[in-house]
């Protein structure tokens, strides 16, 4: 079966356009290419990735497409459109005459938490599921409330939560993340990636027992067949490197869910994104 890592990234580094990068950050601030990543894959045995927009451009989905059309372990692109902006169906009519194009994501944790109610970014979001996309939810805990009504107004879009929701794993802190999580999983379309954890735990201390528990969150509220494996490289790397993000999930799930290996490593990621991978 195909070992999918369904969420990472590639950018060419620039101080403006990548402000979030901040000075602690400092292993960030180069660029990150597919030849970069190729090495970590082949050594980690991962057979394709679904790459992940950074940067909220139009030219960033002209980026991260080419580099798709040039390297065939990228499977699949997730880029950025503005679910708010006058020419978004334009932009899907174009976008979906280019196959390697999956979904989209607007790096919502960016904005104010009242974001996904607004009735503009519902319609946006609607719009991209009727042309035939997934859409990736980034979120901080304090924005799982709308997130749950925006769950609720589009029962037929495939959805999936990004970093699960970034809990605070560092301040060891489950609630109200949990139980939330578990609310907004009740819903059958919505996925979960099982990435980005590293980084919301202590960077420099953190051990697979400061993360598992939250793990344990995951798969009780969606189960083995909606979660997705994904490293959230080269972010993952201020806090760990390609390998360790990889290891940390497979020795969970070899200690208590192994028959969802193949699943939670590959066949979500095939399913949820249409990949050209089969298994």
């Amino acid at each position: 079966m195909p070992v999918i890592d369904a969420h990472q990234h590639f950018w060419i580094y620039d101080p403006i356009k990548d402000a979030w990068i901040t000075d602690e950050m400092q292993i960030l601030k180069q660029n990150y290419l597919p030849d970069d990543l190729h090495k970590e894959l082949k050594q980690a045995g991962v057979d394709g990735t679904v790459v992940v927009q950074a940067s909220t451009r139009d030219q960033e989905n002209t980026f991260l497409i080419q580099l798709a059309q040039a390297h065939p372990f990228i499977q699949g692109v997730v880029g950025w459109v503005d679910p708010c902006s006058h020419l978004l169906e334009e932009q899907l009519q174009i976008y979906q005459q280019i196959p390697i194009v999956k979904g989209f994501r607007h790096i919502v944790q960016s904005e104010p938490d009242d974001y996904l109610l607004r009735k503009q970014v519902q319609l946006g979001i609607a719009m991209i599921g009727r042309y035939g996309f997934t859409y990736d939810i980034l979120i901080y805990p304090r924005q799982l409330a709308a997130a749950l009504q925006l769950v609720e107004s589009l029962p037929e879009q495939p959805l999936v939560v990004d970093h699960l929701a970034k809990p605070l794993i560092r301040n060891k802190q489950m609630e109200p993340w949990a139980s939330q999580i578990k609310m907004l999983a009740q819903a059958s379309h919505v996925y979960c990636k099982l990435s980005g954890w590293a980084t919301e735990a202590d960077w420099q201390q953190w051990t697979p027992e400061d993360v598992y528990p939250y793990f344990d969150v995951i798969f009780d509220a969606f189960g083995s067949t909606r979660i997705l494996f994904g490293s959230d490289w080269p972010v993952c790397l201020l806090a760990a490197s390609y390998s360790q993000i990889k290891q940390t999930v497979e020795q969970y799930l070899l200690r208590y869910y192994s028959e969802a290996i193949p699943a939670v490593m590959g066949q979500n990621a095939i399913r949820f994104y249409r990949l050209p991978v089969s298994s």
